[in-house]
């Protein structure tokens, strides 16, 4: 799948789905993407009654049709295979995978949901994985897992969980490194970055996390997932192009046209020389731009 490709999942809103008061409000809370949750949101004694509540969870919110879904399974490989025996479904477009292990993990998880899809009449294919890497070891594979199989689609790092396994505290100094390394792998095999510098925990101080969001789209993350609500918006905003960012690129493609037209490959604008890679950057971000523009009316619609 090319950049092109990608759907925009610029915010992705964890809702439990045993929890009614959360599921009824899902669609109305402005996410690119619900993710559907069955693992840490889930008590252990609960797990079981979230997997049946999933198909009819699934039915009511396809059917309002605002945001794509998502739902994201339980490690260990036991409780993976029941989750996805109850979650792939028509509807779901996708699995976030946790704590990958590493490609051999993918590639069973692959065959394991090719199987279901068939069995229930699904097209080939139509449910991608979302990897979450939490832990150094899979961190060392990160190549490997992104191209383990076709049906990958973003990575992200599980800042939380990796920051225990290495003993240490999820902020953006200590998160910079591993999170880079995923942007790195994603970014080399066609997937989507996902993620922010740093960690979704804290979400009291808005002005704040606007400003890693922003930062997190200039190193090249897409999207993120949001623990509550009110991160939705700053997310959707912050992953979005700026209006006078896309007026600038549209500037750049119109000229860039002219100038192919009378055989330069370069050319300046505003005391800046523009050439291939900034005219490249110019056209994928008005793609961008047109691709969340259908996605807002989408959720308008």
């Amino acid at each position: 799948m090319t950049a092109q490709a990608h759907p925009v999942w610029r915010s992705g809103l964890f809702v439990p789905v045993n929890v009614e008061r959360f599921v009824a409000k899902a669609s109305s809370r402005g996410a690119d993407v619900l993710q559907l949750d069955l693992e840490d949101s889930i008590a252990p004694a609960d797990k079981d009654d979230a997997r049946k509540l999933l198909p009819s969870v699934v039915e009511r919110l396809a059917k309002e049709g605002k945001a794509d879904l998502l739902v994201r399974i339980n490690q260990p490989l036991e409780l993976a295979v029941r989750d996805l025996e109850a979650a792939v479904l028509p509807g779901v477009q996708g699995i976030m995978v946790t704590k990958a292990e590493g490609p051999d993990h993918l590639r069973l998880l692959d065959e394991l949901v090719s199987r279901l899809e068939e069995k229930r009449g699904i097209p080939d294919r139509t449910l991608r994985f979302i990897i979450l890497v939490e832990a150094p070891g899979p961190l060392a594979q990160a190549h490997e897992i992104a191209r383990a199989t076709p049906r990958n689609i973003a990575m992200t790092l599980g800042a939380e969980d990796y920051a225990t396994a290495v003993g240490g505290v999820p902020n953006g100094e200590t998160m910079l490194m591993p999170k880079q390394q995923i942007l790195q792998a994603a970014r080399a095999h066609g997937l989507m970055p996902m993620g922010t510098i740093g960690t979704v925990a804290d979400y009291s101080d808005l002005e704040e996390y606007m400003r890693v969001v922003r930062l997190s789209a200039s190193f090249g993350f897409v999207g993120a997932s949001a623990i509550h609500p009110a991160q939705v918006p700053v997310l959707n905003a912050g992953f979005s192009p700026a209006p006078e960012a896309v007026a600038y690129a549209e500037k750049i493609v119109a000229m860039d046209k002219e100038a192919a037209a009378s055989g330069r490959g370069s050319w300046s604008l505003d005391g800046k020389m523009i050439d291939i890679p900034i005219v490249q950057r110019a056209q994928a971000l008005l793609v961008r731009a047109r691709a969340i523009a259908a996605r807002e009316a989408r959720k308008a619609g």
